[in-house]
């Protein structure tokens, strides 16, 4: 009896939570305080918007609380007629597709304005007007080959460093690790910064702050318990040592953060920027070509095979292609901000692993200030600065 009297006990307060919650809907408590004549909390967010040759189509989410009703639609400051699907009335957390048949210009800037029925309105700004790619062949062909310029080829080309890697001494060694961490650490740096500003953008129903602070925390439990699994089977998985599985660790973490790089060109072009993509895709492919160094560093030691370092490039460069594909036919500020949560996560996580292998036993605060390790830390950054400066 002891079981099903613990289940007893645990299911009671969620019983009694149910009823009151139930209670509190059907009643509804805050409706009676503010009587009919309190006007509602309107919350209306552009989720997405995509051109085509006979318009606008966008999408709509209601954020707030209250239904909406969408009354009117303007572009460019003019009224405009525009058809609903499934309908003008959104209910909370609900969205609806706007089809919107306006005459827009390559090329321009054009404002598209939402005018509730109680008069709130939203904008959402096409800084760039071109025609969305729509899901073909010629898009995928277009959006992987992007991937590779900007991922695949980029981090094979970094690879290519380790004949110098691996002929560096103890003192050129720590210079590397320290420099992979000066990479890796700037790179968790700036997936900080985007995923808190995707989660700006996030509907505020969807916590996006705490979205990627818990996507991240997963993120890097979850590296960690695979790069223990890996540490203890190392000696069955071809013989590789720790070398070869950190340098595993690095290729997850950098493709998790490439992915969301992918995710960030294909929505320039999906949102309506596609020029804004071309600027980023040139910035990421020079910024992006320092972190195969980040992956080879852990193997200056390691017996490495051709076979083993394509799967580091694809593992660390390939998921840009995907990011793209996905960014560019379903972006969603919501995807946005998990995968950066991902990849922050798992950058954070292989700076931890990459710090216990470089520091062993001795005192870490007179490791890092010594003059190699501070040298390459600083050395990791200044390079991925001046490369992101391309970026914007």
């Amino acid at each position: 009896m002891r079981g099903p009297t613990l289940w007893a006990l645990a299911a009671l307060p969620l019983v009694l939570l149910g009823g009151l919650l139930g209670l509190m809907l059907w009643s509804g408590p805050a409706d009676v305080l503010r009587g009919e004549a309190y006007p509602p909390v309107e919350d209306l967010a552009f989720q997405r918007i995509t051109l085509g040759p006979d318009g606008f189509v966008a999408t709509v989410f209601n954020d707030g609380p209250d239904p909406v009703t969408i009354a009117q639609v303007q572009v460019d400051d003019a009224f405009w007629g525009f058809s609903a699907d499934p309908g003008t009335t959104l209910a909370h957390l609900g969205r609806t597709t706007l089809t919107i048949p306006y005459p827009w210009v390559q090329g321009d800037t054009h404002v598209v304005r939402v005018v509730t029925a109680t008069g709130v309105t939203v904008d959402h700004e096409v800084a760039v007007a071109v025609e969305t790619p729509r899901a073909d062949a010629r898009f995928l062909g277009i959006f992987t080959l992007i991937g590779l310029y900007v991922g695949v080829i980029p981090v094979a080309i970094g690879l290519l460093w380790l004949p110098l890697v691996s002929r560096t001494g103890r003192t050129g060694l720590d210079f590397l690790l320290a420099l992979t961490i000066g990479l890796l650490l700037f790179l968790l740096i700036e997936a900080g910064q985007e995923g808190l500003e995707a989660a700006a953008l996030a509907p505020g129903s969807f916590q996006g702050v705490a979205l990627f602070a818990f996507g991240a925390l997963a993120a890097f439990i979850g590296l960690e318990m695979v790069g223990g699994s890996l540490r203890g089977r190392r000696a069955e998985t071809d013989g590789a040592g720790r070398g070869w599985v950190l340098a595993l660790l690095v290729a997850t973490g950098i493709g998790l953060h490439n992915f969301g790089e992918g995710l960030a060109i294909g929505a320039a072009f999906s949102l309506g920027e596609a020029s804004l993509g071309t600027v980023l895709i040139v910035g990421f492919t020079l910024h992006n070509t320092t972190e195969g160094l980040a992956i080879v560093a852990p193997l200056a030691h390691e017996r490495v095979r051709l076979s083993q370092l394509v799967r580091l490039g694809a593992l660390g460069g390939g998921p840009t292609i995907i990011g793209a594909w996905i960014g560019g036919l379903v972006y969603s500020p919501i995807w946005s901000v998990l995968c950066l949560a991902l990849g922050a996560g798992a950058i954070a996580q292989v700076i931890v692993q990459l710090s216990r292998q470089m520091v062993g036993d001795r005192s870490f605060a007179g490791y890092v200030t010594t003059a190699p390790v501070a040298s390459g830390l600083f050395a990791g950054a200044a390079v991925m600065y001046v490369t992101g400066l391309i970026v914007g």
